[in-house]
């Protein structure tokens, strides 16, 4: 069965001197503040779009590779994955770069850092976003 997701951007003026809202509809779980300054130099209390895509890939990545590991026998104690997204003005995102930490009973690295290429390769934001260099940091905690 399907599923749509819904968000709604709200913004008031040009690019430079606007602002806007953005609210995360399906859920209901906020409405947050956007602008330029907040994507192009510090975020100062507001989000933009490249950490709403950070949230997405650091969720949908976990996801995979818990999925991942558990299919394969060796389902994670905890996985704790960071995503970077990197923007820079008049060129767009120029990177992701994913970093995985995790614990995982009966595993060894290398079986782990192959689980988390997979993941990355095939977690459904990452195909989403393909066209971007995605890197992957992968270690497994003891």
């Amino acid at each position: 069965m399907a599923t749509t997701r819904t968000a709604t951007t709200q913004w008031k003026g040009s690019l430079m001197e606007g602002s806007g809202t953005v609210a995360l509809n399906s859920s209901g779980v906020g409405t947050f503040d956007v602008s330029w300054p907040s994507r192009a130099e510090q975020a100062n209390g507001k989000t933009s779009p490249e950490e709403l895509i950070a949230a997405a890939h650091s969720s949908c990545f976990s996801m995979a590779l818990s999925h991942g590991l558990a299919q394969a026998g060796t389902p994670p104690q905890s996985v704790e994955t960071k995503a970077d997204v990197t923007f820079q003005p008049g060129e767009g995102i120029t990177g992701i770069v994913i970093s995985v930490r995790a614990h995982v009973p009966g595993i060894s690295a290398e079986q782990f850092q192959t689980a988390a290429e997979t993941a990355k390769a095939n977690c459904p934001v990452s195909k989403a976003l393909a066209g971007t260099t995605i890197s992957l940091d992968a270690e497994l905690l003891s």
